[in-house]
């Protein structure tokens, strides 16, 4: 689709096409499988921040910050667990990296193996949790720690192989400064702000609902919703890239 058609789409079909693309659209049902994500991100985040003790596991800037935080001596921050968090991320992202050069030529199946991925893993983390129960500390505040860092690395960085404009699961940062600067009253021409509003809105429900159910009775069901969440999308994402169309070829 050209840039003329997109500039005459209004902010509810913009979101909508995201969900429903026209027929040979370059990205085809990626977007509406990256928006799940973003609901992943919010709500294992969720359960990190407000489970594990202001950690993020796919917020990687904040993590970045409260290091600072705790090298100054700030309370209720904790310097290994942040750069636990970031380390294991990294080692996520390589890992991500790995599984996206060994699929390289279809962009669905590459998606399909790392939610599947991260899917386990991320039920690993809720069998851990729901085991130890809450509080988390020591050992296994840690082990969950890693293992849901290494979970959100892979998701990035498959996010980041798929290229697709404006979802990209985590960083909202750029989300939000693109809908204010390429808007009209900025002097620009496309800020499509129904797919980067969906964006947005997916990670606050994310952030909300598992807020609720971390401070609810068990913190350790918000891991198995996500957990859930990613072995559908995973199926949905396999089941679409049985046949080779032009969504599935990188860009």
């Amino acid at each position: 689709m050209g840039v003329a058609a997109r500039l005459r789409r209004g902010p509810v079909e913009d979101a909508w096409r995201t969900f429903a693309p026209e027929p040979g659209s370059r990205d085809g049902p990626l977007p509406a499988h990256l928006v799940g994500l973003t609901v992943v991100t919010g709500m294992v985040d969720a359960f990190s921040y407000l489970g594990l003790g202001h950690v993020f596991v796919a917020n990687m800037t904040g993590n970045v910050v409260f290091v600072g935080f705790s090298l100054a001596g700030a309370p209720g921050f904790s310097l290994w667990a942040s750069l636990a968090a970031i380390g294991a991320f990294s080692a996520g992202a390589v890992a991500g990296g790995r599984i996206g050069a060994g699929i390289a030529t279809h962009r669905g199946r590459l998606l399909a193996a790392s939610a599947a991925v991260e899917s386990a893993i991320v039920l690993t983390a809720f069998i851990i949790a729901a085991v130890v129960g809450p509080p988390f500390a020591g050992g296994s505040r840690a082990t969950l720690i890693v293992l849901l860092g290494v979970a959100l690395g892979i998701q990035n960085a498959t996010a980041r192989r798929l290229a697709v404009p404006d979802l990209t699961t985590t960083v909202l940062t750029l989300t939000l400064t693109g809908i204010s600067a390429d808007s009209r009253i900025a002097g620009g021409r496309e800020s499509k702000v129904g797919r980067r509003a969906l964006s947005i809105v997916s990670m606050f429900l994310g952030g909300l609902i598992g807020a609720i159910v971390v401070r609810g009775s068990s913190p350790a069901l918000a891991l198995a919703i996500a957990a859930a969440l990613l072995a559908f999308l995973a199926a949905s994402a396999w089941a679409r890239s049985r046949t080779s169309t032009g969504w599935s070829t990188p860009r």
